[in-house]
């Protein structure tokens, strides 16, 4: 569908902050650039290219790092500090500070060995050029290389960013030297290492400073401060007694944290569960080292260290890491840590008779009502499914994660009974309402096939069937939805309106939500089913559009509609299906124009560029109401000039935190939200 698409990524717990736009323009071949297209379908020796250097990166940089949009910019941070958490495994390194330079530059520095100064045979170039200007040259290859494990892109990491960046330079304190060499231009050697001072022969370690080129990163070059914290104290977290500071230098005052956590993991789960009613304070952590023989016949250790805790909620939240890597899609560490967990509870159950004889064995599902685990593993040669590292496939940690925590959690259960009670009565009382989830579940699915043949009858579909093409919009209220009814293109866009707030899931029984009539049109309409079962390939639309009132109501309708989102068809946000609407919040007439303001300051630039006089009218609106079909479709529902914010799971542990504290049962998180966030507040109606 030709269109212009005006689209914005945002964080679901931040969606009614707007962020700069990302504009993508899609425009058919003319018959002459079909023609060349044509000429050159002739493929020979001479359509071969062959990239020299960092060539290749600056050809196609989301070949390395994933976009180039904000993600992958600050994925080049991510890449530099991986070099020096990787010194810190190796024992070498215990603090590393990442600061925000004016200009948006970044400097990472360390105090680890320093990057080797002295020439590598093979390259011809020092240690510092090879490693920044050779793609997969490092001391991380090989079982004679310098690093028992290691994170970042498999060697790659400091030439990427090199070659993606305006400038880099980079200092290193070896042996009692001080060296320097600077690149400019993606890569480019402005001149050689060359030796600048001298330094204590116990001061080694390595600083870097970059600038993204812009060249490269068109969408934007500006870094976000909490993005870099909240990645960096997440990997202090994840390496125990390592110091990272994290520094924002450019605003009036500077900016400064530092993690660092004797506990590690043990201090990662209380931390994700600061907000949340634990079963019990105690975290339990299990831990160990396993030799595994290599593809030469050398020996070598995986390390695994598994932390978690039980709360009093439903959900289950299991993290897992490799390497310092976050495997998002899991992998074979969390298969072994499900299958040990299974296996102990149950045998627990049967032994001490939560479970009765002839009674079902308990589900993974049972067991993972309201708990928070860690997992890490420290591999010497990890095998990563896909460039960007979301799942672990080394088969043999199954086996040593599930050896582990089997030993250990068991020997936990027998030392401590009270404690091994409360988890137990859990459980046991997890399966119960499971078993009562299912029920609801069967008669929702029962009346939805006996009563339920057809469409919601609120609903206004659309008569397209490409759900590629379709949107469905959930409108607050019927007075809205009459106005979207009547002024959506009825080919592709579909209304089903709401009437008022629906049921916050978070703190609602699975009976009760299923037995929601609002809820239920949503399921029916959207058609991928409900979690576990949530399937996107069935799902009728490709983008479910909220569009509430701009005001307090409205943003409350809308955390409600993403809590139910993200709890019960989560892969409708993590696979980028989710939109909000922004309607205009103003509309000012001049000499027979209408223009329309999105915020209070796109009022002030409309008022200055019209040249209005203080006093001069303008309406404010206060709900989707008071537009007529036509206003509505021409601001908020037309493709050529509506905006939008597409909701996105950047950090699931951080939006499992914002979900809990503003959706559960708990009011003082909510209070040091509100106390936090109320002078961020431009519009409200009370």
């Amino acid at each position: 569908m030709e269109e212009e698409k005006k689209v914005v990524a945002a964080e679901e717990a931040k969606a009614e902050t707007p962020a700069p736009e990302i504009k993508v323009e899609v425009s058919e071949m003319n018959e002459e650039e079909a023609q060349l297209e044509k000429a050159d379908a002739k493929y020979t020796a001479t359509n071969i290219q062959v990239l020299e250097g960092l060539e290749a990166v600056r050809k196609r940089p989301g070949m390395y790092i994933g976009t180039t949009s904000a993600a992958g910019l600050h994925h080049l941070v991510w890449e530099i500090v991986d070099n020096s958490i990787d010194e810190a495994l190796a024992g070498y390194c215990t603090e590393v500070t990442v600061t925000i330079n004016k200009g948006d530059t970044i400097t990472v520095v360390d105090n680890g060995r320093g990057i080797p100064v002295d020439v590598v045979a093979k390259s011809g170039l020092s240690g510092v050029e090879t490693v920044y200007t050779v793609l997969h040259a490092g001391g991380k290859f090989g079982e004679g290389g310098g690093y028992k494990v290691s994170g970042g892109l498999h060697g790659v990491g400091a030439s990427v960013v090199n070659a993606l960046s305006e400038w880099c330079e980079v200092t290193v304190n070896k042996d009692g030297g001080v060296y320097y060499i600077k690149f400019e231009n993606g890569g480019h050697i402005v001149d050689h290492l060359k030796k600048i001072g001298t330094c204590p022969k116990d001061a080694n370690g390595t600083k870097v400073t970059f600038k993204p080129d812009p060249l490269i990163f068109q969408d934007t070059t500006e870094y976000n401060y909490d993005t870099i914290r909240d990645r960096m104290r997440q990997t202090a977290f994840l390496n125990r007694g390592i110091r990272i500071t994290v520094i924002d230098d450019r605003g009036e005052q500077q900016v400064k944290e530092s993690f660092c956590y004797k506990g590690g993991i043990k201090e990662y789960v209380l931390f994700i569960n600061n907000h949340k009613t634990r079963l019990f304070d105690e975290v339990i952590y299990c831990e160990g080292s396993v030799p595994i023989t290599l593809a030469s016949g050398a020996t070598a250790h995986v390390y695994a260290e598994i932390a978690f805790q039980y709360d009093d909620g439903y959900s289950a939240n299991v993290y897992s890491f490799c390497n310092n890597v976050h495997t998002h899609e899991g992998g074979m560490h969390e298969t072994g840590f499900k299958e040990a967990m299974r296996k102990i509870v149950n045998n627990y159950c049967r032994e001490y008779k939560f479970l009765k004889d002839g009674e079902d064995d308990l589900t993974y599902d049972d067991i993972a009502e309201g708990l928070t685990a860690v997992i890490s593993v420290k591999h010497p040669n990890p095998q990563f499914e896909g460039q960007t590292k979301t799942k672990l496939g080394n088969s043999e940690v199954r086996k040593i994660v599930n050896g582990i925590v089997s030993e250990q959690f068991q020997r936990f259960l027998l030392e401590d009974p009270r404690l091994a009670r409360m988890i137990m009565e859990k459980i046991v009382m997890a399966a119960n309402a499971r078993m009562a989830a299912r029920k609801a579940r069967e008669d929702f699915r029962r009346k939805g096939s006996l009563e339920l043949t057809t469409l919601p009858g609120k609903l206004a579909d659309c008569s397209s069937k490409n759900p590629e093409e379709c949107e469905l919009f959930i409108v607050e209220g019927n007075s809205a939805g009459g106005s979207a009814k009547n002024g959506r293109n009825r080919e592709t866009q579909a209304i089903l309106p709401l009437r008022g707030k629906i049921l916050n899931v978070e703190k609602a029984q699975a009976k009760r939500i299923f037995a929601n009539a609002e809820i239920g049109n949503m399921i029916t309409a959207i058609g991928g089913g409900i979690d576990p079962e949530f399937d996107t390939s069935k799902i009728r639309y490709h983008k479910i559009v909220i569009m509430t009132d701009a005001d307090v109501d409205g943003s409350h309708i809308r955390i409600l509609l993403l809590t139910f989102f993200y709890r019960f068809m989560r892969p409708l946000i993590t696979e980028g299906y989710v939109y909000i609407a922004q309607p205009p919040l103003y509309k000012v007439e001049y000499h027979g124009k209408q223009y329309y303001a999105y915020s209070d300051e796109q009022l002030e630039v409309i008022k200055k560029k019209l040249n209005l006089k203080p006093g001069y009218p303008f309406q404010r609106y206060k709900g989707l109401g008071e537009m007529d079909a036509e206003q509505l479709l021409e601001t908020t529902m037309d493709p050529k000039n509506r905006k939008m914010l597409r909701v996105t799971l950047n950090d699931a542990i951080k939006a499992e935190q914002v979900f809990t504290d503003l959706m559960g049962d708990d009011v003082d998180p909510r209070k040091e939200f509100i106390h936090a966030n109320a002078k961020f507040v431009k519009n409200l109606d009370i």
